[in-house]
């Protein structure tokens, strides 16, 4: 085998390893406030459509990122998404309207799914080097990590509550990413020192400081 094939390959796993983290922990958290018997559902679907979004964006990778603004705005999305995970749901109504909450987890999937997947998307389209084997490689090999990886998430964060502020933070955390490497900002930030750091920064701390003062009110009035 080539030594050029070995070391997509490698690149491949790894960036999957690293960056499909993001997407286990939103179809995690999304899944958490149903009921036991959909949660596993929605971790099937999630993941499914969270691949077939990515072999879409892999074909339209390089138009979508011609659109003005767009990490920006995928970012400041994402981190309403991060904020929103954070918010309870009541027992009472998870099971009066499992099917509907079923939707909303999906669509939420799905959003963040969109918004997170472009980094991934062109992270792997990178390390393929323009062989369509390799790419299809490291989509099909992003399928067993989102899967296992939501799986285990989901039974650690009803295990340990406290893990959704750190879910919560990682994905503000990659919301903040997501906006300084936008086109429009990246320039701006040059100039303010550590610019580039502070942001993501701050979106982090205000995503989990708010969440967590919104999601203690709601939990004490119950």
């Amino acid at each position: 085998m080539d030594l050029s094939v070995v070391t997509g390959i490698i690149n491949i796993i790894i960036i999957n390893l690293v960056l499909s983290g993001d997407n286990a922990v939103v179809i995690a958290m999304a899944s958490m406030a149903l009921p036991k018997d959909l949660q596993k559902k929605a971790i099937f679907w999630g993941a499914t459509l969270a691949v077939v979004l990515r072999i879409i964006l892999t074909f339209l990778a390089a138009q979508l990122l011609k659109i003005p603004l767009i990490q920006l705005i995928g970012g400041l999305l994402l981190a309403w998404i991060a904020l929103k995970l954070l918010y309870p749901e009541k027992e009472q109504d998870v099971a009066e309207n499992a099917s509907t909450d079923f939707r909303k987890v999906i669509l939420t999937i799905l959003w963040a799914d969109l918004l997170m997947s472009l980094d991934n998307v062109l992270a792997v389209a990178g390390a393929s080097q323009g062989n369509i084997y390799l790419l299809i490689f490291g989509l099909a090999f992003s399928i067993p990590i989102v899967l296992v990886g939501s799986s285990v998430l989901t039974n650690l964060l009803a295990r340990y509550p406290w893990l959704v502020y750190v879910g919560s933070g990682i994905l503000a955390w990659t919301a903040g990413k997501m906006i300084i490497e936008d086109n429009a900002v990246s320039p701006f930030l040059h100039r303010i020192p550590y610019g580039e750091l502070i942001v993501p920064i701050v979106i982090t701390a205000a995503v989990v400081l708010i969440g967590k003062r919104t999601r203690d009110m709601a939990l004490a009035e119950r």
